[in-house]
Protein backbone atom coordinates (compact mmCIF):
# COMPACT_ATOMS: atom_id res chain seq x y z
CA UNK A 1 0.00 0.00 0.00
CA UNK A 2 2.73 2.41 -0.12
CA UNK A 3 1.26 4.47 -2.76
CA UNK A 4 -2.03 4.80 -0.99
CA UNK A 5 -3.69 7.89 1.68
CA UNK A 6 -3.47 5.05 3.94
CA UNK A 7 -7.80 4.56 3.67
CA UNK A 8 -9.23 1.54 1.91
CA UNK A 9 -10.99 1.39 -0.92
CA UNK A 10 -13.81 -0.37 -2.65
CA UNK A 11 -12.26 -1.08 -6.24
CA UNK A 12 -12.93 -4.72 -7.22
CA UNK A 13 -8.92 -6.49 -7.23
CA UNK A 14 -8.40 -7.29 -10.91
CA UNK A 15 -8.97 -11.08 -11.71
CA UNK A 16 -8.16 -11.38 -15.33
CA UNK A 17 -4.92 -9.40 -16.42
CA UNK A 18 -4.65 -8.43 -19.81
CA UNK A 19 -3.13 -5.52 -21.73
CA UNK A 20 -5.07 -2.35 -22.57
CA UNK A 21 -3.88 -0.22 -25.44
CA UNK A 22 -4.18 3.26 -23.78
CA UNK A 23 -2.82 5.41 -26.58
CA UNK A 24 -0.56 4.18 -29.49
CA UNK A 25 2.09 1.44 -28.77
CA UNK A 26 1.33 1.89 -24.30
CA UNK A 27 -0.18 -0.96 -23.38
CA UNK A 28 -1.65 -0.75 -19.48
CA UNK A 29 -0.87 -4.28 -17.46
CA UNK A 30 -2.96 -3.80 -14.33
CA UNK A 31 -2.29 -6.68 -11.42
CA UNK A 32 -3.67 -7.38 -8.21
CA UNK A 33 -2.04 -6.55 -5.48
CA UNK A 34 -3.02 -8.05 -1.74
CA UNK A 35 -3.43 -4.77 -0.10
CA UNK A 36 -6.44 -2.48 0.42
CA UNK A 37 -4.97 -0.62 -2.66
CA UNK A 38 -5.38 -3.29 -4.72
CA UNK A 39 -3.77 -3.42 -8.29
CA UNK A 40 -0.76 -1.72 -9.51
CA UNK A 41 -0.43 -0.25 -12.87
CA UNK A 42 2.75 -1.38 -15.51
CA UNK A 43 2.96 -0.92 -18.87
CA UNK A 44 4.24 -1.81 -21.76
CA UNK A 45 6.05 0.29 -24.14
CA UNK A 46 6.53 -0.82 -28.06
CA UNK A 47 8.98 0.36 -30.40
CA UNK A 48 10.52 -1.47 -33.65
CA UNK A 49 13.35 -3.11 -32.38
CA UNK A 50 11.61 -4.56 -28.78
CA UNK A 51 9.30 -3.96 -25.84
CA UNK A 52 9.89 -1.82 -22.68
CA UNK A 53 8.14 -2.90 -19.15
CA UNK A 54 7.93 0.00 -16.92
CA UNK A 55 7.46 -1.33 -13.68
CA UNK A 56 6.75 -4.66 -13.12
CA UNK A 57 4.63 -5.64 -9.67
CA UNK A 58 5.22 -7.61 -6.90
CA UNK A 59 6.82 -11.36 -7.22
CA UNK A 60 4.21 -13.40 -6.53
CA UNK A 61 2.49 -16.43 -8.80
CA UNK A 62 -0.97 -14.70 -9.61
CA UNK A 63 1.07 -11.35 -11.08
CA UNK A 64 4.05 -13.90 -12.68
CA UNK A 65 0.57 -15.70 -14.01
CA UNK A 66 -0.73 -12.03 -15.23
CA UNK A 67 2.81 -11.07 -17.04
CA UNK A 68 2.61 -14.36 -18.92
CA UNK A 69 -0.94 -13.86 -19.96
CA UNK A 70 0.21 -10.88 -21.21
CA UNK A 71 2.63 -11.53 -23.08
CA UNK A 72 0.61 -14.59 -24.74
CA UNK A 73 -1.95 -12.01 -25.32
CA UNK A 74 0.36 -9.62 -27.53
CA UNK A 75 3.04 -12.29 -29.15
CA UNK A 76 5.87 -11.13 -26.71
CA UNK A 77 8.74 -13.70 -25.97
CA UNK A 78 11.47 -13.03 -23.95
CA UNK A 79 14.09 -11.83 -26.01
CA UNK A 80 11.56 -9.19 -27.06
CA UNK A 81 12.22 -7.33 -23.87
CA UNK A 82 14.53 -4.45 -24.29
CA UNK A 83 14.45 -2.71 -20.90
CA UNK A 84 12.43 -2.91 -17.35
CA UNK A 85 12.52 0.53 -16.22
CA UNK A 86 11.36 0.85 -12.67
CA UNK A 87 10.07 4.67 -11.36
CA UNK A 88 11.05 3.99 -7.70
CA UNK A 89 12.07 0.94 -5.50
CA UNK A 90 8.83 0.34 -3.86
CA UNK A 91 7.89 -3.37 -3.93
CA UNK A 92 4.75 -2.67 -5.77
CA UNK A 93 6.51 -1.76 -8.74
CA UNK A 94 10.19 -3.16 -8.67
CA UNK A 95 8.95 -6.58 -6.82
CA UNK A 96 9.16 -8.90 -10.27
CA UNK A 97 11.99 -6.54 -12.17
CA UNK A 98 14.82 -9.12 -11.55
CA UNK A 99 12.87 -12.07 -12.16
CA UNK A 100 11.62 -10.84 -15.28
CA UNK A 101 15.21 -9.46 -15.95
CA UNK A 102 16.57 -12.98 -15.62
CA UNK A 103 14.09 -14.63 -17.81
CA UNK A 104 14.36 -11.95 -20.57
CA UNK A 105 18.12 -10.89 -20.36
CA UNK A 106 17.16 -6.73 -20.68
CA UNK A 107 18.47 -4.40 -18.40
CA UNK A 108 16.78 -3.02 -15.45
CA UNK A 109 16.79 1.24 -15.58
CA UNK A 110 16.38 3.30 -12.25
CA UNK A 111 17.02 6.37 -10.56
CA UNK A 112 20.55 6.70 -8.85
CA UNK A 113 18.95 7.35 -5.68
CA UNK A 114 16.34 4.90 -5.98
CA UNK A 115 18.68 2.02 -6.44
CA UNK A 116 20.72 3.22 -3.61
CA UNK A 117 17.40 2.68 -1.21
CA UNK A 118 16.69 -0.70 -3.03
CA UNK A 119 20.17 -2.14 -2.47
CA UNK A 120 19.58 -1.30 1.53
CA UNK A 121 16.52 -2.18 1.90
CA UNK A 122 16.16 -5.47 -0.64
CA UNK A 123 19.43 -6.66 -0.99
CA UNK A 124 21.16 -5.81 1.83
CA UNK A 125 18.35 -5.98 4.33
CA UNK A 126 20.03 -3.26 5.96
CA UNK A 127 16.92 -0.73 5.76
CA UNK A 128 14.78 -2.73 8.34
CA UNK A 129 15.31 -4.87 11.43
CA UNK A 130 16.74 -2.31 14.21
CA UNK A 131 16.31 0.79 12.29
CA UNK A 132 12.75 0.07 11.87
CA UNK A 133 12.25 -0.48 15.61
CA UNK A 134 13.78 2.37 16.78
CA UNK A 135 12.32 4.42 14.35
CA UNK A 136 8.63 2.79 15.45
CA UNK A 137 9.33 3.46 19.15
CA UNK A 138 10.34 7.14 18.62
CA UNK A 139 7.50 8.14 16.52
CA UNK A 140 5.68 6.50 19.65
CA UNK A 141 4.35 2.97 18.59
CA UNK A 142 4.19 0.55 21.16
CA UNK A 143 6.95 -2.36 21.03
CA UNK A 144 4.23 -5.03 19.52
CA UNK A 145 3.09 -2.58 16.97
CA UNK A 146 7.27 -2.60 15.58
CA UNK A 147 7.24 -6.53 15.71
CA UNK A 148 4.32 -6.70 13.61
CA UNK A 149 5.74 -4.17 10.80
CA UNK A 150 9.49 -5.93 10.80
CA UNK A 151 7.67 -9.44 10.35
CA UNK A 152 5.60 -7.70 7.06
CA UNK A 153 8.76 -5.78 5.61
CA UNK A 154 10.75 -9.02 5.92
CA UNK A 155 7.34 -10.73 3.51
CA UNK A 156 7.55 -7.45 1.62
CA UNK A 157 11.22 -8.46 0.94
CA UNK A 158 10.29 -11.75 0.32
CA UNK A 159 8.27 -10.20 -2.47
CA UNK A 160 11.48 -8.18 -4.50
CA UNK A 161 13.74 -11.77 -4.83
CA UNK A 162 15.57 -11.82 -6.51
CA UNK A 163 16.62 -8.03 -6.93
CA UNK A 164 18.17 -6.61 -10.35
CA UNK A 165 21.15 -6.98 -11.28
CA UNK A 166 22.89 -5.06 -14.18
CA UNK A 167 21.29 -2.28 -13.18
CA UNK A 168 21.46 0.63 -15.40
CA UNK A 169 20.98 4.31 -13.70
CA UNK A 170 18.73 6.98 -15.71
CA UNK A 171 19.47 11.09 -13.93
CA UNK A 172 17.20 13.73 -14.24
CA UNK A 173 16.95 15.52 -17.70
CA UNK A 174 18.34 13.05 -19.49
CA UNK A 175 16.14 11.49 -22.48
CA UNK A 176 15.18 8.33 -23.35
CA UNK A 177 13.13 6.88 -26.55
CA UNK A 178 10.05 4.65 -25.44
CA UNK A 179 6.70 3.57 -27.83
CA UNK A 180 8.18 5.90 -30.75
CA UNK A 181 8.32 9.02 -28.54
CA UNK A 182 11.01 10.82 -26.60
CA UNK A 183 10.44 10.87 -23.16
CA UNK A 184 12.48 13.60 -20.49
CA UNK A 185 13.44 12.00 -17.51
CA UNK A 186 12.01 14.15 -14.40
CA UNK A 187 12.95 13.94 -10.82
CA UNK A 188 9.85 13.85 -8.82
CA UNK A 189 10.42 13.19 -4.90
CA UNK A 190 8.30 12.98 -2.02
CA UNK A 191 6.41 9.07 -2.27
CA UNK A 192 10.34 8.26 -2.82
CA UNK A 193 13.62 10.25 -2.79
CA UNK A 194 14.53 9.37 -6.28
CA UNK A 195 11.39 8.22 -8.17
CA UNK A 196 11.40 9.47 -11.94
CA UNK A 197 8.83 9.77 -14.14
CA UNK A 198 8.76 10.88 -17.82
CA UNK A 199 7.20 12.95 -19.93
CA UNK A 200 6.66 13.53 -24.17
CA UNK A 201 6.75 17.36 -24.66
CA UNK A 202 5.45 16.44 -28.41
CA UNK A 203 2.54 14.00 -27.36
CA UNK A 204 1.65 15.73 -24.25
CA UNK A 205 1.93 13.01 -22.39
CA UNK A 206 3.22 11.92 -18.83
CA UNK A 207 4.18 8.19 -17.77
CA UNK A 208 3.78 10.05 -13.90
CA UNK A 209 4.33 6.85 -11.57
CA UNK A 210 2.70 7.14 -7.66
CA UNK A 211 3.62 11.35 -8.12
CA UNK A 212 0.26 12.07 -9.02
CA UNK A 213 -2.86 10.01 -8.66
CA UNK A 214 -6.50 10.21 -9.23
CA UNK A 215 -9.09 9.13 -6.12
CA UNK A 216 -5.88 8.58 -3.78
CA UNK A 217 -3.15 10.97 -2.73
CA UNK A 218 0.41 9.25 -2.80
CA UNK A 219 1.91 8.26 0.57
CA UNK A 220 4.26 11.22 1.53
CA UNK A 221 5.94 9.15 4.40
CA UNK A 222 9.40 10.33 7.21
CA UNK A 223 11.08 6.89 7.00
CA UNK A 224 14.86 6.13 8.46
CA UNK A 225 16.07 6.44 5.28
CA UNK A 226 14.11 9.31 4.12
CA UNK A 227 16.37 12.42 3.05
CA UNK A 228 14.93 15.59 4.71
CA UNK A 229 11.96 17.41 4.35
CA UNK A 230 9.73 14.81 1.84
CA UNK A 231 7.10 16.58 1.84
CA UNK A 232 7.65 20.03 1.32
CA UNK A 233 9.86 17.87 -1.57
CA UNK A 234 6.62 17.06 -2.79
CA UNK A 235 4.94 20.14 -2.58
CA UNK A 236 7.50 21.95 -4.74
CA UNK A 237 7.81 18.77 -7.36
CA UNK A 238 3.75 19.21 -7.79
CA UNK A 239 4.24 23.17 -8.61
CA UNK A 240 7.29 22.69 -11.19
CA UNK A 241 4.93 19.69 -12.81
CA UNK A 242 1.93 22.07 -13.21
CA UNK A 243 3.85 24.21 -15.66
CA UNK A 244 4.06 21.21 -18.11
CA UNK A 245 1.32 20.91 -20.92
CA UNK A 246 0.21 17.33 -20.49
CA UNK A 247 -3.14 16.00 -22.18
CA UNK A 248 -3.19 12.42 -20.86
CA UNK A 249 -1.39 11.29 -17.46
CA UNK A 250 -0.68 7.45 -17.41
CA UNK A 251 0.34 7.03 -13.58
CA UNK A 252 0.76 3.54 -10.99
CA UNK A 253 -2.43 2.97 -10.16
CA UNK A 254 -6.30 3.78 -10.64
CA UNK A 255 -7.02 5.12 -13.96
CA UNK A 256 -5.81 7.83 -17.05
CA UNK A 257 -5.54 11.77 -15.51
CA UNK A 258 -7.05 13.94 -18.50
CA UNK A 259 -6.66 17.28 -16.36
CA UNK A 260 -3.26 17.71 -15.03
CA UNK A 261 -3.48 20.93 -13.89
CA UNK A 262 -6.90 20.54 -11.70
CA UNK A 263 -5.62 16.93 -10.03
CA UNK A 264 -2.38 18.82 -9.17
CA UNK A 265 -4.41 21.56 -7.49
CA UNK A 266 -6.82 18.84 -6.00
CA UNK A 267 -3.29 17.68 -4.18
CA UNK A 268 -2.15 20.61 -3.13
CA UNK A 269 -5.18 21.89 -1.54
CA UNK A 270 -5.34 17.95 0.12
CA UNK A 271 -2.36 18.62 1.96
CA UNK A 272 -2.69 21.93 2.96
CA UNK A 273 -6.18 20.67 4.51
CA UNK A 274 -3.67 18.03 6.01
CA UNK A 275 -1.43 20.43 7.32
CA UNK A 276 -3.88 22.06 9.44
CA UNK A 277 -5.44 18.76 10.39
CA UNK A 278 -1.90 18.11 11.98
CA UNK A 279 -1.66 21.98 13.71
CA UNK A 280 -4.36 21.01 15.56
CA UNK A 281 -3.32 17.84 16.62
CA UNK A 282 -0.24 18.64 17.92
CA UNK A 283 -1.70 21.54 19.92
CA UNK A 284 -0.81 19.84 23.19
CA UNK A 285 1.94 18.25 22.26
CA UNK A 286 1.78 14.60 20.33
CA UNK A 287 4.02 12.56 18.67
CA UNK A 288 3.28 10.87 15.39
CA UNK A 289 1.41 7.97 16.38
CA UNK A 290 -0.69 10.50 18.46
CA UNK A 291 -1.31 13.02 15.92
CA UNK A 292 -2.15 10.08 13.20
CA UNK A 293 -4.74 9.33 15.23
CA UNK A 294 -6.48 12.68 14.90
CA UNK A 295 -5.69 13.04 11.32
CA UNK A 296 -6.66 9.55 9.92
CA UNK A 297 -9.68 7.19 10.55
CA UNK A 298 -8.20 3.77 12.29
CA UNK A 299 -11.08 1.76 12.24
CA UNK A 300 -10.13 -0.05 9.18
CA UNK A 301 -6.61 -0.38 9.28
CA UNK A 302 -4.11 -3.16 9.68
CA UNK A 303 -0.80 -2.50 10.84
CA UNK A 304 0.67 -2.63 7.63
CA UNK A 305 -1.81 0.47 7.40
CA UNK A 306 -0.77 1.88 10.43
CA UNK A 307 2.50 2.40 9.67
CA UNK A 308 1.97 4.19 6.39
CA UNK A 309 -0.20 6.62 8.42
CA UNK A 310 2.48 7.36 10.93
CA UNK A 311 5.29 8.18 8.75
CA UNK A 312 2.35 10.62 6.95
CA UNK A 313 1.32 12.37 10.21
CA UNK A 314 5.67 12.36 10.58
CA UNK A 315 6.11 14.15 7.41
CA UNK A 316 3.54 16.84 7.88
CA UNK A 317 4.46 17.45 11.56
CA UNK A 318 8.02 17.71 10.67
CA UNK A 319 7.13 20.34 7.26
CA UNK A 320 5.34 22.72 10.18
CA UNK A 321 8.36 22.68 11.98
CA UNK A 322 10.76 23.27 9.70
CA UNK A 323 8.47 26.28 8.64
CA UNK A 324 8.41 27.26 12.58
CA UNK A 325 5.16 26.16 13.67
CA UNK A 326 5.90 23.59 15.67
CA UNK A 327 8.85 22.82 17.81
CA UNK A 328 10.19 19.29 18.53
CA UNK A 329 10.92 18.34 21.98
CA UNK A 330 11.55 14.71 23.45
CA UNK A 331 9.04 13.13 25.87
CA UNK A 332 10.07 9.80 27.58
CA UNK A 333 12.52 9.03 24.54
CA UNK A 334 9.54 10.23 21.95
CA UNK A 335 9.66 12.79 19.55
CA UNK A 336 6.94 14.87 20.17
CA UNK A 337 5.64 18.22 18.84
CA UNK A 338 4.35 21.15 20.21
CA UNK A 339 3.19 25.26 18.82
CA UNK A 340 5.94 27.31 19.39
Amino acid sequence: MFASDAAPHTDATPTTVVATEICADIFRVRLPLPFALNHVNCYLLRDADGWTILDAGLNRPELYAGWQAVFVQLGIRPNDIRRIVVTHMHPDHIGLAGRLQQETGAAVFMSPREWEIAELAWVQNLEHGDNLTAYLRRVGAPPEVGAIVEAQQQKLRQMTQPTPTDVQLLHSGETITMAGRRFEVIHAPGHADGQIIFYAADDRLMLCGDQVLLRITPNIGFWPSTQPDPLGRYLASLRDLMRLDVELALPGHHGVITDWRGRICELLQHHDERLELAFAAAVRGATALEASYTIFNFDHFSPHEVRFAVAEALAHLEYLADAGRLERYEEDGFLAFRPT
